[in-house]
């Protein structure tokens, strides 16, 4: 019988490349996913699954916050882009580590150690609250404070942009952009000021004079000569590239 499995991250293209390869094995039947992490807190309280894929760090419920939050604990494998949480995961009981881009010979090593942990009725132990709220206190800590907001100067006036409304930023004519719902407004940073103060985990420098928003990625296409083309689910499917000597570490962000 196969596996249920339930998928949660943030960047919708690592998740589908996870529901790809799980797929793959012919070992596993996803039941659901999620980008947001209060959806899947509902999903696994309604319907918990065999196993569990949850990423991290997440955006106002962090992975640890999601598990702490659920009346049964399913097997849980966790996926993120930083090694340091590998201790921490490792300690917690019927726990697995990934990490992305997943690769299938790991991704094998975990499912196999699901499949043991269920034929020994293996259990989480009795004090898994307390670790998780630990676990969570600690990234809190040590996570950085980004903005969540950016100022455009229209004249005597400043309007402030969500951040998680912005696709993109590009330099044009030694002036930066920001564009959100279509829209392009000046601010006052270029992008390299830019990429060191916005969260890395949502912003990558993809050229030299882009700055692209990885939650908004629609499709990634390989382009001759190396470079990757993106298309935006901004509605006007934008299009952007990504420069040759960046494609390499863009696949790996993305897990293409």
């Amino acid at each position: 019988m196969k596996l249920r499995a339930y998928l949660v991250d943030d960047e919708p293209l690592a998740l589908e490349r996870l529901r790809r390869l799980l797929e793959q094995t012919d070992r596993v039947d996803v039941i659901g996913s999620a980008t947001e992490p209060e959806d899947a807190v509902t999903a696994l309280t309604t319907d918990p699954p065999d196993v569990c894929f949850l990423d991290i760090e997440m955006p106002r419920l962090n992975g640890f916050e999601v598990l702490a939050r659920l009346p049964r604990q399913p097997i849980v494998i966790f996926t993120t882009a930083y090694n340091q949480y590998a201790l921490q995961a490792f300690a917690v009981n019927s726990v697995d580590y990934l990490l992305k881009p997943v690769e299938p010979e790991f991704l094998d090593r975990a499912l196999n150690k699901v499949e043991r942990l269920r034929r020994s009725d293996q259990v989480a132990p009795p004090d898994l609250q307390a670790l998780f709220k630990q676990f969570s206190d600690s990234l809190r800590a040590s996570r950085p404070e980004y903005p969540e907001r950016i100022a455009s100067r229209l004249g005597d006036r400043l309007w402030f942009l969500n951040l998680d409304r912005v696709t993109h930023f590009y330099a044009e004519d030694k002036l930066t952009f920001a564009v959100s719902e279509g829209k392009a407004y000046c601010v006052d940073h270029t992008i390299g000021e830019l990429e060191k103060n916005l969260n890395p985990r949502k912003f990558v420098r993809i050229h030299r004079g882009t700055l692209l928003n990885l939650v908004w990625v629609k499709e990634v296409a390989l382009l001759p000569g190396g470079a990757l083309n993106v298309r935006l689910k901004d509605g006007k499917d934008t299009q952007l590239t990504v420069a040759r000597d960046r494609a390499r570490d863009f696949k790996a962000r993305v897990g293409y």
